[in-house]
């Protein structure tokens, strides 16, 4: 695989030369002698608006649902899924933190999501 010196290098030899550079031109060559061009190793991170829209719904109704559980319940869950811009941690992580036992957390976290489940399954029985 090229490195990004190597890459640079191609730009810096067609722009002396005055030539333009496309994203088709081979640049150079992978592991197996085939060409590679500059278009088949940039990562396109453009962010699809659908996911992103789909994802702001999907927090706002998280941000809802955790409202009907109990501090304990909700603490739990923020730290065992990461929610919330936290830190994702197991149950003996919370355990330890909580100064509770591990088995605890799971009946909690297991309530807990019991309920966040009932609660979407009443308010969604028209989909």
């Amino acid at each position: 695989m090229l490195t990004a010196n190597e890459i640079l290098m191609h730009f810096r030899s067609n722009k002396k030369n005055g030539n333009t550079v496309s994203l088709n031109d081979a640049i150079g060559y992978d592991k197996d002698g085939n060409e590679i061009s500059l278009m088949e190793i940039i990562k396109d991170e453009t962010v699809d608006i659908a996911d992103t829209l789909h994802l702001k719904e999907n927090v706002e109704l998280l941000k809802k649902y955790l409202k009907i559980l109990t501090p304990r319940e909700k603490e739990i869950l923020i730290k065992r899924y990461g929610l919330l811009n936290e830190d994702e941690q197991t149950q003996k992580e919370i355990a330890k933190s909580l100064h509770i036992s591990r088995s605890y957390v799971s009946r909690i976290e297991k309530r807990a999501l019991t309920k966040v489940l009932r609660e979407f399954i009443k308010n969604n029985k028209g989909y």
